[in-house]
């Protein structure tokens, strides 16, 4: 008769399984589109790619080397990641011990005293107890053991759910590699506009000392009759336009300053930094190497394939909500409501062994709900991976062109410098003379002095070209 209700709950229990199955969505997952060719460049096959090369070697100023050091050490943002990637490793255990047995040791003293006039006092009140073997009033219990409880991961959700957690550790420490490399792009950015900003005081700091100088030639050609006082005026005019000028780039200086040691992660203090051979100093030459290898230099793109990795994983653990779930709880130990007899063999010795199944089976919104939305993250997952490749092909593709077109203009705006630079002369010359004014001169300089200008300001876009190239193929962060 037992083998046959045995016989008879298996079937039911089988039976209930097959209709739960049948209820069970099937898994339908977003296939990933890759969106990268195969070169930057027709008929540019070559590998060879910058990225790999280390920060340190990368950059050759020894100053900046210095400031990328310290903040990488110092820098608030980072210091908080790592704490995050700490949180983010810690999950990782949390999640590996849900799907082990949780083994417990409690012990429990409690004592009970039953009104006559409920059940158990009734009970203890018509047992047939021998004189002075009643049971004690007020009641005693005293227990020790272990308390034992384990969910059996069948259907690989509380597995899936940890490797959901190493995911997304590895996700939380690409997200740290993509910071740091955004913070070494931004120092790198702002050391090399600071050493412009100090080129273009220089710059203007030599141009009011020539106009000075030929102002003091205009004063002796008034006091020869050869020129009137509108000349020295206006040459005036422009001296202290120069000269207001200087207030503005040292206070651009100041606060460039003052940006570099906030990345840094220290007070205002002065930038270590080598400016005279500036303009004369060429940029690295960077390699592209090919798309494909954007996948692993990266962070931001192995990050997004990383968080694709977990939602995948998500829709199996929001999906396995759908099957029963069974766990096993025990007990073993001692219990006595006598403490002198508590750890006596066997009479005290206590034990349990359960195991339940649960299901659900009515009202199944909120699991179906959680489970369209794993799906909708994963969609969301592959079209952000997508999205992420995409702007990676177009900053790499943007800054090759930038700095092609930036050397082209380079030259040209060098020629240009070199041809007003002589025309001051001539100018100069002619004025002195008296075979040209004192309008030509005054031209001649500022145009010289902007060209100039125009030159430091392109020649610090080439080094912001290469390390905005250098970034953008996934070098920094190694």
């Amino acid at each position: 008769m037992k083998n046959k209700y045995i016989l008879k709950i298996g079937a039911l229990l089988v039976l209930f399984l097959i209709i739960q199955s049948c209820a069970i969505p099937k898994i339908v997952q977003k296939e990933v589109n890759n969106p990268l060719p195969e070169v930057y460049k027709a008929k540019e096959t070559d590998t060879l790619n910058t990225s790999a090369i280390s920060w340190r070697t990368f950059f050759e100023d020894e100053n900046l080397v210095s400031l990328i050091d310290s903040a990488l050490v110092n820098n608030k943002e980072i210091n908080i990641l790592l704490q995050k990637i700490v949180m983010a490793q810690n999950e990782i255990q949390v999640r590996k011990g849900e799907y082990l047995p949780f083994v417990k040791l409690g012990t429990s003293a409690e004592l009970e005293k039953v009104g006559r006039f409920t059940r158990n006092g009734a009970v203890e009140e018509n047992l047939n107890i021998e004189e002075e073997k009643e049971f004690p009033e007020p009641l005693a219990n005293f227990n020790v053991g272990l308390h034992v409880s384990w969910e059996l991961d069948v259907w690989k959700k509380l597995r899936n759910a940890k490797k959901v957690a190493v995911m997304e550790y590895l996700a939380t420490v690409e997200g740290k590699n993509l910071v740091v490399t955004n913070l070494v792009a931004e120092i790198a950015n702002s050391y090399y506009e600071l050493l412009a900003l100090d080129n273009e005081l220089k710059n203007l700091e030599k141009n009011i000392n020539i106009q000075k100088d030929i102002l003091e030639i205009i004063e002796d050609l008034k006091e020869a009759g050869r020129v009137n006082s509108l000349a020295i005026k206006r040459f005036e005019a422009e001296v202290k336009k120069n000269q207001s000028e200087l207030y503005i780039v040292r206070q651009k200086i100041v606060e460039t300053e003052n940006k570099i040691n906030f990345l840094v992660g220290r007070m205002p203090q002065k930038i270590t930094r080598t400016s005279t051979n500036f303009i004369d100093t060429n940029p690295s030459i960077v390699n592209a190497g090919i798309p494909s290898q954007l996948l692993e230099n990266r962070p931001d793109i192995r990050k997004a394939e990383l968080e694709l990795a977990a939602s995948k994983l998500n829709i199996k653990v929001a999906r396995a909500n759908f099957y029963p779930s069974f766990g096993i709880n025990g007990r073993l130990g001692y219990e006595s409501f006598d403490a002198k007899n508590l750890l006596k063999m066997p009479s005290s010795l206590l034990y349990s062994l359960a195991a339940d199944a649960v299901a659900p089976l009515l009202n199944r919104n909120a699991i179906k709900a959680n489970y369209e939305n794993a799906n909708a993250q994963q969609t969301a997952a592959v079209y952000e991976y997508e999205q992420t490749l995409l702007n990676a092909y177009q900053e790499v593709t943007n800054q090759l062109s930038n700095i092609e077109n930036l050397n082209k203009s380079y030259d040209l705006k060098k020629q240009q410098v070199a041809s007003l630079t002589e025309s001051i002369s001539i100018a100069n010359q002619l004025f002195q003379s008296a075979r040209a004014d004192y309008m030509e001169v005054l031209l001649t300089q500022r145009d010289a002095l902007e060209a100039r200008n125009e030159l430091i300001h392109t020649k610090k876009e080439q080094f912001i070209a290469m390390i905005l190239l250098y970034k953008a193929l996934g070098g920094g962060w190694k």
